[in-house]
Order: structure tokens, then C-alpha cells, then sequence
């Protein structure tokens, strides 16, 4: 009996559905690729301090002995002005990257799908226009200039710049479900769920949730990037992860004083940011793809 409920645990319809979702990610060859970045990404910041070479550049180093030394097989990215090695600095910055991404899309995206859901489900009431007015305010303000504004006010680190990133973030998501929540709830479903008397949660979280997902998890996955993008931005200009705590944009920053010389200290910070914004750009292509209705 035990077996065949294991057996029966997925309906047909279900495990087609799978095997449809796989059969058009894996057509998108961009999208294997991104996956395959982003698992290598992944691999790199959970074990960042045990596979770099130098573990102690990551934190206060200095050896001015080998300063400022070029690309060679004992530092295949070089050193930095003081004498850190670039590669093992590089590889320890996908995990700041990494969690700055999932805190802010972990907070915002919640917060905005609720609030898209509220005054999608409310459209045409005081409640829509409150939750969207307050919406379009955060989304008339460019999204750089506001996170600027929100982190030189704020002490500068790691928290703050996740925290000012995530407030001007949240209001995409509640666009994005809200206008896919005005439309749905029009839908006969739902309102066959309102006439049976069920509740406004559960219309709310298993009527119109479920048909958001699709545009709700390509967008997710296609905002890691620019949330990486958008934190290095903030380190750049020095309001993200202190020094010496190494970080993209904190790397770039410092090497682009000594370009073209020393460009070894700039190219590779900045081809790892472009590495992982590749891999989830592609892999949010591949996961669209997927919930594709209208594809093969």
C-alpha cells in the first residue's frame, strides 16, 4: 500500500506538466548555460574560503613585497596595490553578492505581491488607489538615485545598502501583480469562489497567486542580476561592504586609479559581476521559456 501511494503521489496531469516545463527549458540552450553559471556561482560562494589560494587576502593583508604584480601562475588574476591576490578576493565577492540578492528579493518580493494582490483584488476602491499611488511615487524616482539617496543617509555597509536597495525594490513586484491580479479577478473562477462565500484569503492565496507565479518567478530571476548589478553600484561609490571585506564594486572602484597599468585589478571584479549577471539573465530567459503558453 505504501508503494502505491508513493507511486500515485503525483497525478498524470501533474507529471506532465513537469515533463512539458523541462522539455521547453532545455530547447533554450542560453537558458542551460545560465543554469550552469549559476550553480557554479552558487558552488563558489557556499565554498569560497576553502577552495581560494590565498584565504587571509580576503580579510586585512598586507605584502607591499608583491604589490601590484601581473596575471602569472602563483597569481593567476595578480595582486592589488598592497599585495592581495585579486583571484582569491573575486571568488570570496560571490557570496556577498549572492546574499545581498536573495535578503532583497526575500523581503521585497513578499511585500510587493502582497500589496500588488491587495489592490488588485480591491480594483477601483480607495484601497487600490492608496497601495498604487504610494507605488507610483517609489517607481517615479529612478531606482539608482533612490537607493543613493536612501544609502548615504544610512551608515555605510552591508545592511544599510541591502535595506536601501529592498525599499525602492518592492514596488515592481506590486506593479507587476497588480495588473495580473485586476485581470484575473474579473475571471469566472473567482467569481464562482466569491458566490460560495470562500474568504478573501483564500481567493487571494489560492485563487489568484497561483496564475502570478509565471511573471513573478522570470522576474525574480532576472532581478538577481540587477540587484548584483545595484549593490556593486552602491560599493562603487563606497555606501556597500567596507573594506576590507572585499566586494565588486569596492574592487572596481580601486582599480580603475591605476588603469591601464594595473588593469588586472578592475577587468576581472568587473567580469565577475558580468559572470553572474549572465548566468541569471539567461536562466530567467529560460525559466519565461518554460511557463511559455504559447511555445512549443
Amino acid at each position: 500500500m505504501e508503494d502505491k501511494r508513493k507511486k500515485t503521489m503525483l497525478s498524470p496531469s501533474t507529471k506532465e506538466n513537469i515533463k512539458i516545463y523541462t522539455y521547453k527549458f532545455r530547447q533554450n540552450k542560453l537558458s542551460i548555460a545560465g543554469l550552469i553559471l549559476v550553480c557554479i556561482s552558487l558552488i563558489l560562494a557556499i565554498t569560497a574560503e576553502w577552495i581560494v589560494p590565498y584565504p587571509t587576502h580576503i580579510g586585512a593583508f598586507v605584502d607591499y613585497a608583491n604589490a601590484g604584480l601581473a596575471p602569472s601562475g602563483q597569481h593567476i588574476f595578480g595582486t592589488d596595490i598592497i599585495g592581495r591576490d585579486v583571484f582569491s578576493r573575486v571568488i570570496y565577492c560571490f557570496r556577498g553578492a549572492l546574499i545581498m540578492s536573495v535578503v532583497v528579493l526575500f523581503i521585497s518580493v513578499p511585500v510587493g505581491t502582497l500589496l500588488g494582490l491587495i489592490a488588485g483584488y480591491h480594483h477601483g476602491t480607495i484601497i487600490d488607489t492608496i497601495i498604487m499611488r504610494i507605488t507610483d511615487v517609489f517607481l517615479s524616482v529612478p531606482a539608482l538615485i533612490l537607493a543613493l539617496c536612501i544609502a548615504s543617509i544610512l551608515k555605510p555597509n552591508m545592511m544599510n545598502s541591502m535595506l536601501a536597495v529592498t525599499i525602492m525594490w518592492w514596488p515592481w513586484y506590486c506593479r507587476l501583480v497588480y495588473g495580473q491580479a485586476s485581470s484575473i479577478s474579473e475571471e469566472y473562477f473567482v467569481k464562482n469562489a466569491e458566490l460560495v462565500g470562500a474568504s478573501k484569503r483564500y481567493i487571494l492565496f489560492r485563487e489568484i497567486l497561483p496564475n502570478c507565479l509565471s511573471p513573478i518567478l522570470t522576474k525574480m530571476a532576472l532581478d538577481v542580476g540587477w540587484v548584483i548589478l545595484m549593490g556593486a553600484s552602491l560599493s562603487f561609490v563606497g555606501l556597500g561592504e567596507q573594506p576590507p571585506t572585499p566586494a565588486f564594486g569596492t574592487m572596481i572602484s580601486d582599480g580603475a586609479k591605476y588603469i591601464p597599468n594595473m588593469w588586472w585589478m578592475t577587468i576581472f571584479p568587473a567580469l565577475g559581476v558580468a559572470f553572474m549577471i549572465l548566468g541569471f539573465n539567461f536562466l530567467g530567459d529560460g525559466i519565461r521559456d518554460m511557463f511559455d503558453k504559447g511555445g512549443h
